[in-house]
């Protein structure tokens, strides 16, 4: 087994982290680079490196290579397209959102995500955030299971009437 190590994102990982996550937007989600869903992929530096309260956390392979990346930044849940309650629950500032925690195929089941998510509870932690908030979407392999061993659902779309985006909403509990 490869070894792998996990740090706090620097500019020469941009690329790296780019790639990483747009091929998981590509291949597991089937959307392709969507703007208004993804701008932070096209400039991970301005989304994660700049302002003081969001981080990137990458994890490198034995080769220095990206494998893994796990982002917070201070945006909540926002509405549309998200319910309300949602976005009257982890507003904008106070909540930290968990984003791209993306892991490439052939690293998975490692505990990378897992770490890297510790990494960005303690950054949550560091930077006085009340909540942790994250959605996914169940249709990726793993995301929903992984998400309920870390967390609890607030809001699962598919107990809406029509289903709304389908998507599960999740608060991560800080301090652990």
């Amino acid at each position: 087994m490869r070894k792998f190590s996990i740090r706090t994102a620097e500019p020469q990982d941009v690329d790296g982290a780019r790639a990483v996550m747009l091929d998981t937007v590509y291949r597991d989600f089937g959307s392709g680079y969507v703007p208004r869903w993804h701008a932070d992929i096209v400039d991970p530096a301005a989304a994660y490196l700049t302002p003081v309260r969001h981080t990137l956390l990458v994890a490198h392979d034995g080769d220095g290579q990206v494998i893994a990346t796990g982002a917070l930044d201070s945006r909540g849940p926002l509405h549309p397209p998200n319910p309300a309650h949602l976005a009257a629950r982890y507003p904008s500032g106070p909540t930290a959102q968990l984003r791209r925690i993306y892991v490439r195929p052939g690293h998975r089941r490692r505990g990378i995500a897992r770490l890297l998510v510790t990494g960005l509870l303690a950054f949550a932690d560091d930077h006085a955030y009340r909540a942790v908030y994250l959605h996914t979407d169940p249709a990726v392999p793993g995301a929903e299971a992984f998400w309920r061993s870390l967390g609890k659902v607030v809001h699962d779309e598919r107990d809406d009437p029509g289903g709304g985006q389908g998507i599960i909403h999740f608060e991560i509990p800080m301090g652990r």
